[in-house]
């Protein structure tokens, strides 16, 4: 039997992204809406990785609890300081910003699994080439987060040509409910036991497609109008502090000017045809970016053929 798994979610444990004098959060989606989600995608497995924190996967894990169906995954999206890596089944968090080796090296003294996202991505901190040289037990062949032509493409040839030597991963990077299902991981078996065993013994099979762009433009709506939201109250002194929801930290964190910033360019992009907009000339332009890289990329490729 063959099961599914997504091995790469976001929630709003996240944190907040940096657009210079704007500041939106990564994802506004509880850890619990993303394993209801999941279980209602028919994953077997789902692993919680947020950046730089392990908060929101036990939150995830312990709500799991309640269900037969589905197993939670405790993992963190490090930023070490060669590039971003995936720990999975993780009992302790692992800080930002060492080297690579060091950040492998303490997710395996944990038992744990490592993992290269989008490790080609040339607009998203990844580890590029380093994968040759490091002890990796993965990478991502699927990214479902990367609309563009290359990232995946050239992970997937790299693969192709290194057969046997790391387990090929598909997974969402889902950072909204909005962005999760479209792609995942099949495995021999069900639940995480047989999950690790899979990406070990490297019998994995990447499944599914990167998420639409409609979905995209959905996700980016949601944050924004979620963030305008928390703003505003936050400046009105309205926002409780809620222990429960780091975001709303975050979010009372910032400066009165960023929050009016905030407001004002999030009023601006919702109004419609501004996210469409928004979204038609981003994916021109990584089209264009894409094309180029992998014509240079396949060419490469075929002489060393």
């Amino acid at each position: 039997m063959l099961s599914k798994a997504d091995t790469h979610v976001h929630t709003y444990y996240s944190g907040v992204s940096n657009y210079k004098v704007l500041r939106f959060p990564e994802s506004i989606t509880r850890p619990e809406d993303q394993v209801d989600r999941a279980r209602k995608n028919g994953m077997s497995v789902l692993c919680i990785t947020d950046h730089d924190v392990i908060a929101g996967a036990f939150r995830a894990a312990e709500y799991g609890k309640r269900f037969d169906d589905i197993d939670i995954v405790v993992g963190e999206e490090i930023t070490s300081a060669d590039g971003e890596i995936l720990g999975l089944w993780l009992n302790e968090w692992i800080p930002p910003d060492l080297s690579i080796e060091e950040t492998i090296d303490r997710i395996h003294e944990q038992g744990g699994i490592a993992i290269a996202p989008h490790p080609f991505s040339f607009y998203v901190s990844c580890l590029q080439d380093r994968i040759y040289d490091l002890d990796l037990d993965g990478i991502e062949v699927i990214n479902g987060g990367h609309v563009d032509d290359y990232t995946n493409r050239k992970a997937q040839l790299t693969f192709e040509e290194n057969p046997g030597r790391w387990a090929p991963i598909s997974a969402s990077d889902g950072h909204s409910t909005y962005t999760v299902g479209f792609n995942w991981t099949e495995f021999e078996g069900c639940g995480e036991a047989d999950l690790r065993r899979a990406i070990l013994d490297k019998r994995t099979i990447p499944c599914g497609e990167p998420s639409p762009v409609i979905a995209q433009v959905r996700w980016s709506i949601e944050v924004v109008m979620g963030a305008q939201k928390m703003l505003a109250k936050a400046l009105l002194g309205k926002l409780p502090e809620n222990p429960e929801n780091p975001l709303i930290t975050k979010m009372l964190m910032i400066s009165s000017g960023k929050k009016i910033g905030g407001i004002v360019g999030g009023m601006m992009y919702v109004i419609p045809p501004i996210p469409f907009i928004a979204a038609w000339l981003s994916t021109t332009w990584l089209k264009k970016k894409s094309h180029a890289l992998l014509d240079e990329f396949e060419m490469k490729f075929k002489g060393d053929q």
